[in-house]
């Protein structure tokens, strides 16, 4: 998997994208059911609600290469959340990752996906980042195949995606 990400500071930044590690306030506003002026307008979804529980519990979750929101460069609103389950278990780690509807479609979770991934890769004691997908959901199959990662398992309902270290 070729790089395609630069960092800068903590961000992981991408043609379009900046993913950033969850904002400590952002976090509390999202358990507080708060708005908060830099997010889309359907930010947080369901799934960032849960993350936002996750992070809150478990500190190593805001490791360097742990969980980020995804933010669009050119409006600077938050639009997702990714990142790697840390710590990773036999030098493997769980990538996730969601985008809220309304800027679905525009390759944000590919991009977001293909550079968190070639990120995780370069983290110390990781050789390998996989996903879980249901088959039924074909976006994020597609997603995976997209931003580079091999199906290498399946039940007929669910698959494994990974992407190994070079």
């Amino acid at each position: 998997m070729s790089p395609s990400f630069s960092l800068t500071g903590a961000d992981v930044t991408t043609e379009r994208l900046v993913l950033r590690p969850w904002p400590p306030g952002d976090v509390a506003a999202v358990l507080g059911g708060h708005r908060l002026a830099h997010w889309a307008q359907d930010f947080p979804s369901a799934a960032d609600r849960r993350i936002s529980g996750f992070v809150a519990e478990r500190p190593e979750a805001m490791n360097v290469y742990g969980q980020r929101q995804i933010v669009e460069r050119e409006s600077g609103l938050a639009v997702g959340a990714i990142g790697l389950f840390w710590p990773p278990e036999d030098s493997v780690i769980e990538i996730g990752y969601g985008i809220v509807e309304s800027r679905r479609g525009r390759g944000y979770a590919t991009e977001a996906t293909r550079a968190m991934t070639a990120f995780g890769l370069t983290a110390p004691g990781v050789d390998e980042v996989f996903a879980d997908v249901e088959l039924a959901d074909a976006a994020s199959v597609r997603v995976l195949e997209k931003a580079g990662l091999r199906r290498v398992r399946g039940d007929g309902a669910t698959a494994r995606f990974t992407a190994r270290r070079p």
